[in-house]
């Protein structure tokens, strides 16, 4: 029999197994897609509103009716897209890896621009004109191009429901190092401290840093397209419409996704709002952004903590299970830091650690669930939807993220912060101190409510839906063996 040799340069005895078994190559690229992502997707989450407040001069109000109406775009454009790359015929190299090759400089180009640090000098009508087309480019359009297939194309790397926890926990690794990077390094970037001792922003270094970002996410997104390998093939019906009411029909009777759809809404609200706000927490209550780098450093912290010990976990006692702890942990310490008013860094940094231990246990096994949602949409329909299912969920974040930015801005007008003043009125500082700790303490103890009163596919339900899968489909369809251990 002749000898073959597989992606990995191992040597094979059969001619019809080419593709390199499932391992660590798969984990460190598709670490590094959300890498990539988050090189845009955390900066505008942390920045852009800094961006637009403080360097273009624009309202908090404004800015949140931005961030909604954006959504709005996004309800079409998500959703296209997930039916584009499930009816798309798949290439030599995968359904979803092209569209990685495909995005990724559009993806850069198009956040690199919405941080044009002149366009504050330009009239207000031109100024609101850029900022609303900039946006959109890259929120709705090219960030959406290349976030559905990368999220979707986790569950036809592996079937193996251990494989894809890893592969959940490599990706939020992989947004943690992004985090870490962008939290301890734009701080010192683009703030300053004037001869009065307040803290002011540097206008062209939210340029500057942008163009670097993306060039850095073009570098991340080619490593995940050269890395990974799709191994998981389903067959398509021939000839087969689907009505797009019956579409929307399976999904709406889709109880994991509902109920996952309404945890990524309130925890994308806790997560962003909060993260916004610790740049205002910073900046006016306890007047040093120093200490913002090294709450940013210990948020990551926490997260690499916890890594080696997630899949285990998921394993031992369940996705849902252990996530809802999870939930629960944070929310309690944040509603604390609330009651205490804390007025020293140090025990504020403390206790937030705590809290972002809790997070971060949810963070890193939440894109499992996505591969058991589709699994349990094709159990339950027949009908296999990675691409749609991942863009409703892509769709709950984005809305989950324009609530965040949305009400932040409203939030900072309703409590009289002035974008204009380098010192804030009185009562001002506390009470953003107020929003950014209450606010995402109670919303972490709603998806605490949520994962563990009606979210329903616990441990066992996951393990029963992958053997109906594997029986249905076969070895050959589902991947086959490749590999039962999958240890981080």
């Amino acid at each position: 029999m002749e000898k073959t040799m597989d992606e990995c340069g191992n040597v094979r005895m059969d001619r019809g197994s080419q593709v390199c078994p499932f391992g660590i190559r798969d984990k460190i690229g598709y670490m590094f897609g959300d890498f990539g992502n988050d090189f845009s997707f955390i900066f505008a989450s942390n920045y852009l509103m800094v961006f637009y407040t403080k360097v273009l001069g624009l309202s908090g109000f404004v800015v949140g009716l931005l961030f909604m109406g954006a959504r709005g775009v996004d309800a079409f454009t998500d959703v296209t897209m997930g039916r584009i790359v499930d009816h798309m015929h798949p290439a030599k190299n995968g359904r979803f890896r092209p569209w990685i090759k495909w995005g990724c400089v559009p993806v850069a180009v198009s956040s690199s621009i919405m941080y044009l640090y002149m366009a504050g000098d330009w009239p207000y009508g031109l100024k609101l004109a850029y900022v609303i087309v900039t946006y959109l480019l890259w929120s709705s359009f090219c960030y959406t191009a290349i976030n559905i297939p990368y999220g979707s194309m986790a569950s036809v790397i592996s079937s193996d429901i251990r494989h894809r926890a890893s592969l959940s926990t490599f990706r939020s690794i992989g947004a943690s190092l992004a985090g870490l990077v962008i939290g301890l390094l734009v701080p010192l970037v683009v703030y300053r401290t004037d001869e009065a001792g307040n803290q002011i922003v540097i206008p062209e270094a939210f340029t500057l840093t942008a163009v670097v970002f993306g060039v850095l996410s073009v570098v991340c997104y080619m490593l995940c397209y050269f890395l990974c390998r799709e191994r998981v093939s389903f067959e398509k019906k021939e000839g087969h419409k689907e009505n797009v009411g019956s579409m929307l029909g399976d999904l709406w009777k889709n109880r994991p996704l509902l109920s996952l759809v309404c945890a990524a809404l309130v925890l994308l609200l806790a997560n962003m709002l909060g993260q916004a706000m610790n740049n205002y927490l910073f900046l006016d209550y306890f007047k040093n952004t120093n200490a913002l780098a090294v709450l940013n450093v210990i948020s990551i912290a926490a997260v690499l903590v916890l890594a080696p010990f997630v899949s285990k976990i998921a394993v031992r006692f369940g996705k849902k299970e252990a996530g809802a702890l999870g939930m629960l942990g944070a929310g309690s310490i944040y509603v604390l830091l609330y009651f205490l008013k804390v007025k020293s860094i140090p025990l504020f940094l403390g206790l937030l650690f705590l809290g972002t231990v809790g997070v971060g246990l949810f963070n890193l096994i939440v894109w499992a669930f996505i591969t058991d949602i589709i699994d349990y949409q094709e159990v339950a329909t027949g009908k296999r939807e990675d691409g749609t299912v991942y863009a409703v969920y892509s769709f709950a974040r984005k809305v989950g993220q324009a609530l965040a930015g949305g009400l932040g801005g409203f939030v900072l007008t309703a409590i009289g912060y002035v974008s204009e003043a380098s010192v804030q009125a009185p009562g001002v500082p506390e009470r953003i101190y107020t929003v950014a700790t209450l606010v995402p303490g109670v919303c972490y103890l709603v998806v605490f409510l949520v994962m563990q009163f009606y979210y329903p596919l616990s441990r066992g339900e996951v393990e029963k839906n992958t053997v109906i899968l594997q029986e249905r489909h076969g070895n050959q369809k589902t991947g086959g063996k490749e590999g039962i251990r999958s240890e981080i």
